[in-house]
């Protein structure tokens, strides 16, 4: 099996923190409607919708700050939740 490229392992890792950090969200707002909690952030339900389904992986820090504050997370405890898993290789972030 071919090894991946640096581009690509930087863009999967994205991808994959994008997807658990909208895991993590849909989990918080539980039965709570996407408008409502869109609204309280002061965000679109698509922007949020976009989030939550991986399809915007890298919102802004403030986008996400707002929704952890509705929703009522730790910033410290999204991060880490949401940091990149190990892999064999060269760390990644001292390429």
């Amino acid at each position: 099996m071919a090894r991946s490229s640096q581009p690509e392992r930087v863009l999967r890792t994205r991808n994959e923190r994008g997807e658990r950090l909208g895991a993590l969200l849909r989990q918080a707002r539980g039965e709570r409607s996407m408008v409502q909690i869109a609204a309280a952030a002061n965000l679109s339900a698509e922007t949020l919708r976009k989030i939550e389904t991986g399809r915007a992986p890298t919102p802004a820090f403030f986008t996400v700050a707002a929704l952890a504050s509705v929703l009522g997370l730790s910033l410290d405890e999204l991060a880490e939740l949401c940091a990149p898993v190990a892999e064999e290789g060269p760390d990644l972030l001292s390429a």
